[in-house]
């Protein structure tokens, strides 16, 4: 391990120091200079004694533009001074102070060399450094394609790390471009947060505005295994621990310990950043990582303050904050909002590998532990060359260690490796600050975080009335709901014989037919998320016009493609079965009939499908291509004793109608099984269909079956 301490390298940033004041101090004079230079009033006497005015303005003049003075010192906040101040930058005239302040930043980065050779010592990189330093633009640009060439982009800017801002500063304090010498002044001389990039002057805080939203949690139950990763008793490494099992997933943690003192205090843990694009969903995305860097409050912050306020603490209640990268800016956040910590007494924020160098909060116990080569902690322009002790009552760890590649090194997992490790000393420091937060946890709850407060889920379709069943294994709220369902129907074509029978006296009419065959109905759904819980259907019907139809002779294929709550046609259940116990026990009251249960495998692509039941059948092959249309939803019939019962699935979603399908249905061979033998019967085993509907990702709503009136 490396620190910062080295007594050579304290001497070098003292001088960097000293050098930041002087630099304040030759800008005060420039801008008293300018003041005086631009006065309107000595001006407007200047006719009246032009002997005695002129010459001293031709030495404010020489002042502040002749490179033995003040050089191009033109500075204030007037709208000529500003202009003049520009104007030199962009044609390359520096000032005194800005020269004094790239000697201080040189020996900042001389500083860090101390304790990372490599920069001094790898030619590459003393190159970029140099050309950096001195404004050769050009050759710091080819430096920079040699090394990220030769290094590529990872590598080079994790062996540049150390001291990022430091470059990034003299870069921008000596180029042409006006826009970024702000940033470049609160870089080097500690005053806050970099106001804008310091290449090309974009303002950060335009940026950070785009994160918008008030912030919400919702609280979910993590899995078994990550359930099983989390500690059972407070400790620093318990909690980074957490943070790991949660990943950056969105999501994030508050835990109830009991501590020695048998008081119940609250640990609220925040995950860094979550990889891929912007969502305009997750505060934990890039820009929220962002904008809680960048602003006092964000999305992400405001998201863990609804957390907490769900969660429940009493008020004023003890409750410490642990974050990791942009967890650890959010929390800061938190624990510098007046509001929130009238609400909560924050006792201690510890912000791992987090750009936490300009947040203020008040009477907290605050403790940052920083990689040297983690380039996530340097944007806010303080990194390991830092000359200034911008919070001296807090505990800061800046170390470096043997792994200098990113974002390996900005991991929570390095982290924690290294303070259970190499960093003992601040490990059972910031432990003993913790003593109170030290003991058996009572209480884990996850919550998933949103820039804004999500719509129900599945809404709008899916929020709808509800109400108790009381099944055969328990109660139910009806109507089902689903979330995600694929499901194909295939029709074939079967000889009039095979269905004689089956429909008589339920008054929904003879039998669709297609060329004087019959039209039978094997319908096959996996339901993934619903209320019950996930499953498989089986159903094998024979269509129907339905009931009450006036015009007997009316085609009934456009009633099939209608909404399933607008229609009469559907199909006359012959058989079904269900992969679930529970959904076994309720067929008889959703669909009626008898139900099977049996293992259902219910693969569905967008061109092919795979099915098998077992002991019941196989159903296989290519769907071809389908005509996009609304998914109409299922209807089906009944006979339950003497009575016709009618079931409804309200479907929203896609679907596709396949008009010449390769499938092929095969009935188990030698199955005993009753469902096996109906499908003999009717004539489906080596059948092909005339045609299919298929549909991925759909919503469903499914009620009990009620009785069909008699016609």
């Amino acid at each position: 391990m490396t620190g910062r301490n080295a007594p050579d390298a304290g001497r070098l940033r003292t001088a960097a120091r000293e050098l930041v004041d002087v630099a304040l101090t030759i800008q005060e004079a420039a801008a008293h200079a300018t003041a005086a230079l631009t006065d309107v009033a000595p001006l407007r006497a200047l006719p009246q004694a032009p002997s005695a005015a002129w010459p001293a303005y031709r030495a404010l003049l020489r002042t502040t533009t002749n490179g033995q003075g003040l050089g191009c010192a033109f500075t204030g906040g007037g709208r000529l001074s500003t202009a003049a101040a520009k104007a030199g930058a962009m044609v390359g005239a520096e000032s005194l102070a800005v020269r004094v302040l790239a000697t201080s930043l040189r020996l900042r980065v001389a500083a860090v060399a101390v304790a990372h050779p490599e920069l001094t010592a790898d030619p590459m990189l003393a190159r970029l450094i140099d050309a950096a330093a001195a404004d050769r633009d050009l050759e710091a640009v080819r430096a920079l394609r040699a090394l990220l060439k030769d290094r590529g982009a990872v590598r080079a800017l994790s062996q540049l790390a150390p001291v990022f801002g430091e470059v990034l500063a003299l870069r921008a304090l000596l180029d042409e471009n006006p826009l970024n010498d702000a940033a470049a002044w609160l870089i080097a001389t500690g005053k806050g947060f970099a106001t804008a990039d310091p290449i090309t002057g974009m303002s950060n805080r335009a940026i950070a505005v785009l994160d918008t939203g008030e912030g919400a949690a919702r609280r979910i139950e993590l899995t078994a295994a990550e359930s099983a990763r989390l500690c059972t008793r407070g400790s620093l490494l318990g909690f980074l621990g957490n943070i790991s099992a949660l990943g950056t997933t969105g999501r994030a943690l508050i835990q109830s310990v009991e501590g020695p003192d048998g008081v119940i205090r609250h640990v609220l843990q925040a995950p860094g950043m979550r990889v891929g694009r912007p969502d305009g969903e997750s505060p934990q995305d890039l820009l929220g990582a962002f904008s809680s860097a960048v602003l006092a409050s964000s999305p992400y912050s405001r998201a863990l303050a609804e957390a907490v306020a769900d969660y429940g603490p009493p008020p004023g209640a003890e409750l410490a904050l642990v974050g990791h990268s942009a967890g650890g800016a959010a929390i800061m956040n938190l624990a510098q909002d007046p509001g929130f910590c009238a609400r909560h007494t924050v006792t201690h924020a510890v912000a791992i590998g987090s750009p936490v160098d300009f947040k203020r909060p008040a009477g907290t116990w605050v403790a940052s532990v920083t990689n040297q080569h983690d380039i996530i902690p340097t944007l806010d322009g303080q990194g390991a060359g830092t000359c200034f002790d911008l919070h001296p009552d807090w505990y800061v760890v800046d170390y470096g260690d043997s792994t200098h590649l990113f974002p390996l090194c900005h991991s929570i997992d390095h982290y924690r490796a290294n303070l259970a490790d190499d960093l003992p000393e601040a490990r059972d420091l910031i432990d003993e600050r913790l003593t109170p937060y030290r003991g058996r946890v009572v209480r884990s709850q996850a919550y998933l975080l949103f820039d804004r407060a999500p719509e129900p889920e599945g809404s709008p379709f899916l929020t709808v009335p509800t109400r108790a069943f009381d099944g055969p294994e328990g109660t139910v709220d009806l109507p089902i709901r689903c979330r995600d369902r694929d499901a194909l129907t295939a029709y074939f074509a079967v000889h009039p014989a095979a269905t004689a029978g089956l429909l008589e006296g339920t008054g929904l009419g003879p039998a669709v037919q297609v060329a004087g065959r019959v039209l039978v109905a094997v319908h096959v759904a996996r339901n993934r998320h619903t209320t019950v819980g996930g499953y498989g259907e089986l159903q094998v019907g024979v269509v129907v016009p339905g009931p009450f139809r006036r015009h007997r002779r009316s085609p009934a294929w456009p009633d099939l493609l209608r909404a399933a709550d607008l229609r009469r046609s559907g199909s006359f259940l012959v058989g079904s079965a269900v992969d679930t116990p529970i959904m076994r026990a309720l067929g008889p009251r959703l669909w009626g009939g008898e139900t099977y249960l049996t293992p259902l495998e219910i693969r569905l692509g967008a061109r092919s499908a795979h099915v098998t039941a077992d002991l019941i059948l196989t159903l296989r092959g290519r769907l071809g291509p389908g005509l996009p249309l609304s998914d109409p939803g299922l209807v089906g019939y009944a006979r339950e004793g003497g009575a016709v019962l009618r079931s409804c699935v309200r479907t929203r979603g896609r679907a596709r109608l396949h008009a010449a399908p390769s499938l092929r249905l095969v009935v188990e061979p030698r199955s005993a099984h009753p469902l096996a033998d109906r499908l003999r019967e009717l004539g489906l085993d080596g059948a092909r269909p005339l045609l299919c509907l298929s549909a991925t990702t759909l919503q469903t709503l499914r009620d009990t079956a009620v009785p069909v009136p008699p016609g």
